[in-house]
């Protein structure tokens, strides 16, 4: 089961090299559709979608695995896109050991099926709208393309559907800033959170292309707990979990990654880096509305002490991927640290066997494989 999953799972981290048309806030390169599905489910996090809805997300883009983003001011053969769509579907989700499950996930959220379908689609329509108008400095062509998605586009139904919205959007395009209120902050709390995409992580990309960043990851691992979920032990709420795992790397928005392996593993979990990405969380999470920020700082202190059952299969996830990106990436980040078989049982092992330790069964066997043939 394992092996099934971790090949899906493996197959999932090429969405993270799918270039989108959209670009960060800071403008300084395209979007790509991983870190765009980590902003969309946190997006729906923030406007309060249900667990079921934050799932569609996670997948909804896997298909552009195989067959690319279609930008939306682009013509497309939609009837031949939605054969290789489904083409896509089946190979990609077919590699999973509940591959039914997620499949017909897929498609409830293409079909707008039910009511978090719905809610899925317009987080993932809004977010791109916003992504625009938020920017520093929004390149004069992806404003004309959002007037035009507003207007006529995709976009039009949030008149009717998400008015406040809709209003908001517009308010932007006209120069002027959002009304103050709840859904002001909420936006500025996404943008924010835009910055999350150009903090680099240690590890990999399987294909050894570059590092990955600390939005795909928190990508990656919600995606984890979304297919691993089944193997958490008792009183684990894997929603719960995937929601800790969206946000449970924000702070190195102010703090950066540090990671495992540096300074003898010793900077990770000093005094000094805890008191920085308490601070941060604090910063970052206060620029929601109340109760909302304190909910969400609660859940973040929740994964930091890793004492309930939630959060121990968080962490035990949290460990567990880095290493298998350095397991399928020929261990390139273990080198650049000249890491140990043994430095990653201690400071691996531990946490994923206590979250889940046929999960730690597996990954050692690997670990064992690799360290002895390097």
């Amino acid at each position: 089961m394992l092996d099934d999953a971790f090949a899906f799972l493996c197959e999932a981290d090429r969405l993270k090299s799918v270039h989108r048309a959209s670009v960060l806030m800071d403008l300084s390169r395209p979007e790509n559709s991983a870190e765009h599905s980590w902003h969309v489910a946190l997006w729906a996090m923030v406007m309060g979608a249900s667990d079921r809805a934050i799932a569609m997300i996670l997948i909804h883009d896997l298909v552009e695995i195989d067959t690319g983003d279609q930008p939306i001011h682009l013509d497309h053969d939609v009837a031949g896109l939605a054969i290789a769509e489904a083409a896509a579907a089946d190979r990609i989700f077919g590699l999973a050991p509940d591959g039914a499950r997620l499949a017909a996930l897929w498609r409830d959220f293409e079909g707008r099926a039910d009511a978090a379908a719905v809610t899925a689609k317009r987080m993932d329509h809004a977010q791109p709208i916003f992504q625009v108008l938020q920017a520093r400095d929004p390149i004069p062509d992806h404003v004309r393309i959002v007037r035009d998605n507003l207007s006529a586009g995709r976009a039009a139904r949030f008149e009717r559907e998400w008015p406040q919205g809709w209003q908001a959007a517009h308010a932007l395009l006209s120069g002027q800033e959002v009304a103050q209120g709840d859904l002001a902050r909420r936006l500025a709390f996404l943008a924010e959170a835009d910055a999350l995409k150009g903090v680099l992580r240690a590890n990999r990309l399987l294909d050894g292309s570059r590092r990955e960043n600390s939005a795909e990851h928190s990508w990656h691992l919600a995606l984890y707990a979304l297919v691993l979920g089944g193997l958490a032990g008792p009183g684990v709420d894997p929603g719960r979990v995937i929601r800790m795992l969206l946000i449970h790397d924000l702070v190195e928005i102010d703090v950066g990654d540090v990671p495992l392996h540096s300074a003898g593993g010793q900077a990770h979990g000093s005094a000094a880096i805890q008191a920085a990405e308490e601070a941060a969380a604090r910063r970052l999470f206060g620029l929601l509305p109340d109760p909302q920020g304190q909910q969400m700082l609660t859940l973040w202190q929740e994964f930091e002490a890793a004492a309930s059952p939630d959060a121990v299969f968080a962490k035990a996830l949290d460990r567990c991927q880095p290493a298998v990106q350095n397991l399928r990436s020929g261990g390139a980040g273990w080198v650049e640290y000249d890491v140990t078989l043994a430095q990653v049982e201690s400071r691996v092992g531990p946490w994923v066997e206590r979250g889940c330790a046929p999960l730690w069964q597996w990954l050692h066997h690997g670990l064992r494989a690799h360290f002895a043939g390097s």
